[in-house]
């Protein structure tokens, strides 16, 4: 099954909404992230992005549990206190995708995503019956149904990253946290994946946070866009409201121009270097 079909079978994915507010987060008794908020949707995405040392994957990492905030409040649909939860009960709520991972060896790419039913399995082995029907759709949701027996320590970086996120497909969760998911991948698995983050937000109603550093490609996949400057949220809404040259200029430090791309319709960022400004004022096409 190619990427963005739709598996054999009803998916069991629900999406949920997710909602940070308050979130401080601090590294040796100095704060490095300020009463961020975040507000994740269902059949949403929302792109976190900023300068190196923003706190964009800080903040993502906090509320995906990972990192203890000095305040947060973190909630789950209808006002469940998601950080009272189990880890287990939050981990059938939300799946989180880490910037690395050490490639597992002796694991067949089916096994890999098997790990992510561990939510549903009790400590001394309970059966999980959705589990086989759990893994074959993820595997499917995510194109890799034909690599389900190879070994996982012989996969490209980019099948590597897809398995990555079949398992957290696996989880059934209605929240997925991706952190620089396209980091080291070439162009062709770069688009790939986002289509597929497109696809689950559009098909499925999951509700999406992704860190990302190119621009074009948050401006790209995203519903909504949360730019972050030292810690601190600057802006927040739709990517034509957040991604204006002006405060991308001030954020970034370096001029940045914005415009619309004729072939696709989305908006196209354009830093603008020295040589480039040199060439500019002698005539000469960039």
């Amino acid at each position: 099954m190619k990427s963005g079909e739709k598996a054999a079978g009803t998916p069991r994915l629900v999406g949920h909404e997710l909602s940070a507010t308050g979130v401080t987060v601090a590294y040796d008794g100095t704060d490095v992230v300020h009463e961020a908020a975040v507000r994740l949707r269902p059949g949403e995405v929302t792109a976190l992005v900023g300068p190196n040392g923003s706190g964009k994957s800080t903040l993502l990492r906090t509320i995906a549990r990972l990192q203890r905030p000095r305040a947060a409040t973190v909630t789950l649909d209808e006002g469940t206190d998601a950080m009272a939860l189990t880890a287990r009960e939050f981990a059938r709520h939300v799946a989180l995708l880490t910037q690395s991972r050490p490639t597992p060896g002796g694991l067949t790419v089916r096994e890999l995503v098997e790990f992510g039913r561990y939510p549903y399995r009790g400590r001394w082995g309970r059966p999980d019956p959705d589990g086989p029907a759990a893994v074959d759709r993820a595997l499917a949701l995510t194109g890799v149904e034909a690599l389900a027996d190879r070994g996982a320590d012989h996969l490209s970086g980019g099948q590597l990253q897809r398995v990555w996120l079949a398992g957290c497909l696996a989880q059934e969760t209605g929240v997925l946290l991706l952190d620089e998911p396209t980091t080291y991948l070439d162009l062709r698995y770069q688009i790939e994946l986002l289509d597929l983050v497109r696809d689950l937000a559009d098909d499925h109603r999951i509700a999406v946070g992704v860190v990302l550093h190119d621009l074009d490609q948050a401006a790209a996949v995203a519903d909504r866009i949360t730019l972050l400057e030292a810690g601190r949220v600057v802006a927040d809404g739709r990517p034509e409201d957040v991604l204006t040259p002006e405060r991308l200029t001030a954020v970034y430090g370096i001029r940045i121009d914005v415009d619309t791309d004729p072939l696709t319709g989305r908006l196209r960022t354009r830093p603008i270097g020295r040589h480039h400004i040199r060439t500019e004022r002698l005539g000469i096409p960039s």
